[in-house]
């Protein structure tokens, strides 16, 4: 009985000796943690303890502090503790929750001006996600520090999984794991063609295996596995090694598998169980604190020695520590920092008892001045070193990158490959170095399947090995060179790339690297779903799209392209329109003809019309002149016509130059799909032929496009437009009616290099895939390959191999069947031969009617003379005697003998009746006698001048005056004589001596007189 008193004494003497110290202190530190963080809490005793004893920091002053509790989903609950602990008085607060009660928490603190050190905890150990910002007042301070770095893990996967260049991988997430944390990560692989698979880890592993295969078929579980192969784990440590031991031990990884695990708390003895656990290629992304390299100076922190347990990495209870123990060390080591320079700058404020429920409870005035002073100063400890930003953030944290290597034995040892941090991203390679170093001296079976321009046989001499060229084997040649390996290649037996067949087993291509007999597969091979649930694929060296080959219209040569310009229906038109406008003109003016001066003859002929008309129409006039009102409204209303027409012609002419086009309806895969005319297939049993076939006949990607062009390329069951390889088809291109549905790759090249420019290729938009080496399943050389291609791409070493196969300068249009030119066409001799055929033709018509005008005249020549024509005909012999008598020479003039000139023929008295006959068909003018010849008009008119008293003579009539004498003498007149060229000239005036002029007998008195003046025109 007495030692039960002597112990409640004891206990209330303590509890005593407590409160006076405590309301003794005068720094006094509040802090929350969730109920699963029992440790947080050792660790905080222990460095308060720690902080204590250790006089260089507070001296004499003593920390002392209060804990609570709470549950890491109850805000309400957080919210009240910390009242309480404010009630108290605190000068600071620090938790370590979840980010729902710590939005509380945040909003609480800036009400009441309290500083508030938050280490974000996750729940059970699963990777961080990003808290959602708190609602804050604007303008308001945040006295909210977060002493945990934001989340980085989006950031680091991103890069790792770009670094092993992986396309398609599932990623496998704790079920309490927030998912919210990876949308960023999930929208950026989606933008990089990234196929990411998501996949929930419930608690019970063994029930969620077990399911699957409870669920799934047996090819369901073959494909299943394949996903695997690649995978993303965002889990905890602990859901993470019984995760792996369940797939292993059930087989659904095998040794090629490559899985990275990531999350901050990974520690090493969880490192050494998962290596322990996995099988294949393990890759682990964690949180790193860096050390000094001298062990010595791991423990000593400035003024502060830290405790051996924790900073020893030998140390067992260093090895357990997780990262939240390690920031709530380091959190109450700064604090003790800023109350140690807040005592020493005198500028200590009191702490003061807070209420959260009266409503009038005002903040603390010394909130803002420490807030500021745990901003201003850092602090060095077991994270490296703490500090903040203007944001209140801590802009320290590293990620190191360790991983095995492929293999199946277990406890393999373990390395680091890289490190990242925020400022420099990724410090090192993820590539095997030592694998690379291990590839000299190793001879590797390629199989292949010849295809231009990816595989060419360039060499075949008899008792040699054949040697190839291409651009895939240039991509090879890199490789070796880089990475040190030999390799020896065959074509493939069937020269196939292969598909799955009917019993289940591949063949081509395929079928050597599955049964092990080739240990590379290299042509123009893509990367399929299908192929790559058997074989590995490194990256696409060169993306793959569909194309179409098809032959270009043959150009024909038309002798009558100056015609092109209007249609053969609009030539006949306004070839009839001519005829009608000549018809209607000639018309018009023989109902009403113009009056024509005296002496004039009409000369609007039909014949004439249509010349005129013709004539204005091409713009070169016409000589019959049209005076009636009706004949020129309709020749001005005709000539608006003609010049429409005419100047229609010269700019569509003009057009047709400048921009020739030869069409072809098939632009797209669109167009070959929608017709039937032109048929059109690809090669049996090739990547092409399954792509068009699953898009048509799979119910979830059925294409109404590929729909259209399986019924084409199934017709017969593929029998008719297939073919067995590729050369097959891009002979039936060119030499046939046929579309070769094939890579664009390989149409490029051919239609680029064909002799005649006589293809053009059509393939769709974007690329969806893209070309591989293919290699056994679970091959060590299938990472360190596509780490060299990607090199390759980057320094621009793949586009040099590109250019050599597809130089950017093509001498041929390939890619449609448009040819347009920027600059007009000059006109050749085929396209202006038409003209020149219409020229041709008119010269022979021209001479044809010329023969028949000839012969007409001929045959009227022959006929008897009439008595007028008698008349004519003397008329022109005697005035071709009289100039021959007058030609100009150096002698005198010769006297003109009467004997020489017979006018017997002449019947003077019919002189005025021949008068007024010559007066109707000719024009005579008072003075002037005309005589009409075969000569042209222009020269027709033969005029003799006669003198004012001949002219007078003529006017009174041959009957009057006397009779003539014996000898009359001729006056002297101008005289006209023939030229050379069978025209007249005017002959010179001579001065004519007298003729004696004897008449035959007796005749009439021409009343002349003896006027010697009086000359004679005829």
């Amino acid at each position: 009985m007495k030692v039960i008193l002597a112990m409640l004494l004891v206990a209330v003497f303590w509890s005593q000796e407590w409160k006076s110290a405590l309301s003794d202190s005068i720094i006094h530190i509040g802090a929350i943690f969730d109920e699963s963080a029992r440790k947080d809490d050792e660790i905080f005793r222990l460095a308060v303890a720690d902080l204590n004893l250790n006089n260089e920091i507070l001296e004499t002053e003593k920390i002392t502090f209060s804990v609570e509790f709470v549950d890491g989903n109850n805000p309400f609950q957080a919210v009240q503790e910390a009242c309480e602990l404010m009630n108290r008085g605190i000068l600071a607060l620090v938790s370590s929750i979840g980010c729902m009660s710590a939005s509380s928490l945040q909003t609480l603190a800036d009400a009441m001006h309290i500083p508030h050190l938050y280490i974000q905890r996750s729940p059970v150990g699963t990777p961080r996600s990003a808290c959602p910002p708190t609602s804050r007042i604007q303008g308001a301070d945040d006295y909210t520090l977060m002493v945990r770095p934001p989340v980085y893990l989006n950031e680091v996967i991103m890069q790792v999984v770009s670094e092993y260049s992986w396309q398609k991988f599932v990623l496998f997430y704790d079920s309490d794991f927030d998912i919210r944390g990876i949308e960023d990560f999930l929208d950026r692989t989606s933008q990089q063609g990234m196929d990411v698979s998501l996949q929930k880890v419930e608690s019970n592993i063994n029930m969620m295996i077990t399911s699957l295969f409870r669920t799934m078929r047996v090819e369901e579980l073959h494909r299943y596995r394949d996903t695997l192969r690649r995978a993303v784990l965002f889990m905890s440590p602990a859901t993470a090694k019984a995760f792996i031991t369940e797939v292993v031990e059930t087989n659904l990884v095998a040794f090629d598998c490559h899985w990275i695990l990531i999350n901050e708390e990974i520690s090493d003895y969880d490192l050494q169980e998962l290596v322990m656990k996995s099988i294949g290629r393990l890759t682990m992304v964690r949180q790193m604190f860096p050390m000094p390299q001298n062990t010595s100076q791991r423990c000593v922190k400035h003024n502060h020695r830290i405790n051996t347990s924790l900073c020893d990495p030998k140390n067992a209870k260093a090895q357990q520590l997780e990262i939240t123990n390690r920031y709530i060390y380091d959190t109450v080591l700064l604090l003790a920092n800023t109350f140690h320079r807040k005592l020493e700058d005198r500028k200590w404020h009191s702490m003061a008892s807070l209420s959260c429920i009266r409503k009038n409870s005002k903040p603390w005035q010394g909130g803002k001045s420490m807030l500021e002073t745990v901003k201003q100063f850092g602090v060095s400890g077991l994270t490296s070193f703490l500090e903040f930003t203007d944001n209140g953030t801590n802009p320290n944290i590293f990620f190191e990158i360790l991983g095995t290597n492929y293999g199946e034995d277990r406890g393999r040892g373990v390395s680091r490959l890289a490190t990242w941090d925020p400022v420099h991203g990724l410090n090192g390679t993820l590539t095997d170095r030592k694998l690379e170093n291990n590839m000299r001296g190793v001879v590797l079976r390629v199989v292949t399947v010849l295809e231009e321009p990816f595989v060419m046989v360039s060499e075949n001499v008899l008792g040699k090995p054949k040697k190839y060229q291409g651009f895939s084997i240039d991509v090879l040649d890199a490789l070796s060179n880089y990475l040190g390996f030999k390799y020896e290649i065959y074509v493939a037996p069937d020269h196939k790339y292969g598909s799955l067949q009917s019993d289940g087993q591949w063949n081509g291509l395929m079928g050597e690297l599955v049964f092990k007999r080739a240990d590379v597969g290299l042509s123009a091979l893509t990367i399929t779903p299908e192929r790559e649930s058997v074989v590995d694929f490194t990256t696409r060296y060169m993306d793959y799209s569909v194309g179409v080959l098809l032959r270009k219209a043959e150009r024909t040569v038309d002798m009558f392209a100056c015609l092109a310009p209007f249609d053969l229906s609009l030539w006949a038109c306004i070839a009839g329109t001519v005829l009608l406008v000549g018809i209607l003109v000639y018309l018009l003016n023989w109902l009403n003809p113009p009056r024509l001066p005296m002496g004039s003859v009409s000369s609007t002929t039909l014949y004439n019309s249509m010349w005129f008309v013709y004539g204005s129409f091409v713009q070169q006039g016409g000589e019959v002149p049209y005076t009636t009102l009706a004949t020129r409204m309709m020749m001005g209303v005709w000539w608006i016509f003609a010049l429409i027409v005419i100047s229609s012609y010269t700019a569509n002419l003009a057009a047709f130059l400048t921009i020739s086009r030869i069409e072809n309806s098939i632009q797209s895969l669109q167009d070959l799909s929608k017709q039937t005319e032109l048929p059109y297939g690809t090669v049996l049993d090739s990547a092409v032929y399954d792509q068009v076939r699953s898009k048509a006949m799979n119910p979830f990607e059925r294409d109404p496009m590929y729909s259209q062009m399986w019924r084409m390329i199934n017709r017969t069951g593929g029998a008719d437009n297939n073919v067995e390889d590729s050369r097959e088809g891009i002979r039936k291109v060119k030499y046939g009616r046929f579309g070769f549905v094939w890579d664009a790759a390989v149409l490029e090249y051919v239609a680029n290099n064909d002799e005649d420019c006589s293809f053009y290729t059509v393939s769709n938009s974007a690329p969806d895939r893209g070309y591989g080496i293919a290699m056994q399943h679970g091959s060590p050389y299938r990472d360190i390959f596509s780490q060299r291609i990607l090199e390759l791409q980057q320094n621009g070493d793949m586009d040099i191999l590109k250019l050599k196969w597809w130089p950017k300068d093509s001498p041929c249009d390939l890619y449609s069947s448009d040819q347009t030119r920027q600059r007009g066409n000059a006109l050749d001799i085929h396209s202006f031969a038409g003209v020149f055929c219409v020229l041709a033709a008119g010269v022979v018509l021209s001479c044809l009617i010329a023969m028949v005008e000839s012969w007409w005249s001929r045959r009227k020549g022959s006929r008897v003379p009439s008595k007028e024509d008698d008349k004519e005909i003397d008329l022109e012999h005697l005035h071709r005697r009289v100039n021959s008598l007058c030609t100009e020479d150096e002698s005198p003039h010769k006297q003109f003998s009467t004997s020489s000139v017979d006018l017997t023929p002449l019947d003077m008295d019919a002189l005025p009746a021949a008068r007024q006959a010559l007066e109707q068909i000719s024009d005579f003018r008072n003075t002037h006698i005309t005589t009409t010849t075969f000569i042209p008009e222009q020269i027709q008119t033969l005029s003799r001048s006669l003198s004012a008293k001949a002219a007078a003579g003529f006017s009174s009539g041959f009957g009057g005056g006397s009779g003539l004498q014996d000898h009359r003498t001729v006056g002297v007149g101008p005289f006209r004589q023939r030229a050379p060229n069978g025209g007249f000239f005017r002959s010179p005036i001579k001065t004519m001596s007298s003729i004696p002029y004897q008449p035959t007998g007796p005749g009439p008195n021409f009343g002349y007189g003896n006027d010697p003046d009086r000359g004679t025109s005829i």
